[in-house]
């Protein structure tokens, strides 16, 4: 079953256990250059091209610049909804003959649909290049948009949002309520995942529309690095490509500006499976192309990169207010956006969180940062992205990001030793530009259960007929309402199948034990669709989370129908 990836890009992110550089040293490491060939075919197609004869393979890649800011009005999802439809039949391919034609040969495919792009990349065997580029041009000229595909890959989005937004405790704050409390006028507002009302108004005429304004040879751009012979590459493209004509109707972009905020603005929300209160600040910040952009992402590794950042030491390890906090820089070709979360702990109130993020936030406005900590986020970011580079999808996405987000092909070239140059006094002057209170958006996202509190606090009224709300129908009255039923196995952690969690290596060395309790959901095949550590030693509740994906219930029936049921399951790491 495909992957099909949301992608959120952000060069912001780092890998956690990235191996540092000497944390005194301050010479710039010397990044290889990227000597990448460009050239524009007469039907606007353009095509990058970085020869690597390191190993005998390539990726391929094909940027069309259209993401979800691009969905008609009303409309939410086209672009992921295409993400899929792209893998169906064509004139000459039948519907996922793709993976016949990458994972046959040992390949692999995948695609990923942004804000502002959708995209879609290929490595295999060099010698299956020439069979690529051929159904890269097959699908971009003779996809079938038909009914039947139409409907069926509508449903797999559809089903998707369930899983993702619905079902997960946070779901529908990662992935709806960020962007709509966020932003006012920029598209960016709408969920790139679309909605499920929006793709059940759909019509086949509009997706039709939206596929040949959006998927045409002058809004595309093809990346291939690896092994190749650079005159063989021509002549392919130019065979497969160069027929493909391009439509004579007007292309449209996007030209609202998001504007500036001018004062602090609070909302206050409740899903109907939040274990715990989460509460999460949101900045505007400039478009991905800006200089700013290198020291804010130093910023934000070193305030709330990982478990050894400011954030996570000061709230999860100090004063023991949550069991997370985490910070992203989301990167965009328009506004972007800096988004913290913090997950809190049991029995913790949100304000308390707010005041220990804001003194996190103060303290790097008021203080410079040290060279330590300088130098550590500096290596890490330079260490992700060289280890992207390793491989040659990773080149092509980095190549691919600067051509099309950021619209300048050198940045791939540049970008590392701007990230390098970053100092102190230019983290300190971003803190104090973009964190002010006139720019932050705070979201609390409470339990539902909360607000009935404060409903009945407020309107003391009978309840015996009060319902719960089922995952995924908040809308619901409560006459139409079922109850989400917590199964006394799933609440006990009494499963029919509950494998023993791998004890990670590195807590193991550190002598770290105890107990992770973890939140769940399972379906109503006893299946684990969703889990989530809600307390324990911070180092294990990944490897708890992951044993509770595999554990097994027994279905549990309403009115002799399997349902949904939520509980908590617990992990006990001890030593040997």
């Amino acid at each position: 079953m495909r992957c099909f990836l949301i992608a959120f890009i952000s060069l912001a992110a780092f890998a956690a256990n990235a191996l540092l550089l000497p944390p005194a040293s301050h010479a710039q490491t010397t990044i290889p250059r990227l000597d990448y060939r460009e050239r524009t075919l007469a039907n606007g197609l353009k095509i990058y091209s970085v020869e690597d004869h390191s190993s005998p393979t390539v990726a391929i890649q094909v940027w069309y610049h259209v993401g979800s800011k691009d969905d008609p009005p009303g409309r939410s999802g086209f672009a992921h909804l295409f993400e899929h439809l792209m893998f169906k039949s064509t004139k000459h391919m039948k519907s996922e003959m793709l993976d016949r034609l990458t994972e046959d040969v040992g390949g692999v495919n995948n695609a990923f649909t942004a804000d502002d792009v959708t995209v879609y990349y290929e490595t295999v065997p060099s010698n299956y290049l020439e069979t690529l580029i051929w159904a890269e041009a097959d699908r971009l000229s003779s996809l079938n948009v038909d009914d039947p595909n139409f409907k069926s890959e509508r449903a797999v989005v559809q089903e998707e949002f369930r899983q993702s937004v619905l079902a997960p405790p946070y779901g529908k704050l990662d992935y709806l309520l960020t962007s709509q409390k966020s932003y006012t006028t920029h598209p960016y507002k709408r969920p790139t995942i679309g909605s499920i009302e929006d793709l059940d108004a759909a019509t086949l005429a509009d997706v039709r529309l939206f596929h040949d304004t959006f998927y045409r040879p002058s809004n595309a751009t093809l990346i291939i690095a690896g092994d190749f012979d650079r005159t063989q590459l021509d002549a392919w493209v130019n065979k497969y490509f160069t027929p493909i004509q391009n439509p004579n109707t007007t292309l449209p972009r996007v030209t609202i500006k998001e504007p500036a905020r001018t004062a602090l603005r609070r909302y206050t929300e409740y899903g109907a499976n939040v274990p715990l209160p989460a509460v999460e600040f949101t900045y505007l910040i400039p478009p991905k192309a800006d200089a700013d952009i290198y020291a804010l992402r130093v910023a934000q590794a070193i305030l709330a990169g990982g478990e050894s950042s400011r954030l996570y030491r000061s709230l999860v390890y100090e004063q023991q207010l949550a069991q997370s906090a985490e910070g992203s820089a989301d990167l965009r070709e328009d506004t972007g956006l800096f988004v913290f979360k913090t997950t809190l702990a049991s029995g913790k109130k949100p304000d308390d969180a707010e005041r220990a993020m804001l003194a996190e936030i103060s303290r790097m406005q008021n203080e410079p940062v040290t060279l330590a900590e300088l130098n550590k986020a500096k290596n890490q970011l330079v260490t992700a992205q060289l280890r992207e580079r390793e491989t040659n999808n990773g080149k092509a996405l980095a190549l691919g990001d600067a051509v099309v987000i950021q619209g300048n092909a050198n940045r791939v070239n540049t970008d590392i030793n701007q990230v390098q140059s970053v100092t102190a006094a230019d983290v300190q002057r971003v803190m104090r530009k973009y964190f002010t209170e006139a720019n932050r958006v705070v979201i609390n996202y409470l339990s539902e259960t909360e607000r009935t509190a404060q409903n009945d606090s407020d309107n003391p009224t009978p309840t015996n007929n009060r319902v719960p709300d089922t995952v995924g129908n908040p809308a619901q009255t409560p006459q139409q309402r079922k109850p989400i039923v917590i199964n006394a196995g799933v609440l006990n952690g009494k499963a029919k199948d509950k494998p023993i969690p791998t004890y990670p290596d590195e807590a193991k060395k550190a002598g770290v034990y105890g107990t992770v309790a973890v939140k769940i959901l399972v379906d109503e095949q006893g299946n684990v669709v969703a889990a989530r550590a809600i307390s324990g030693p911070p180092s294990l509740r990944k490897a708890a989370e992951e044993g509770a994906l595999h554990t097994k219930f027994s279905p549990t029936l309403l009115a002799g129908k399997p349902v949904k049921v939520s509980g908590t399951i617990s992990f006990n790491f001890k030593p040997k």
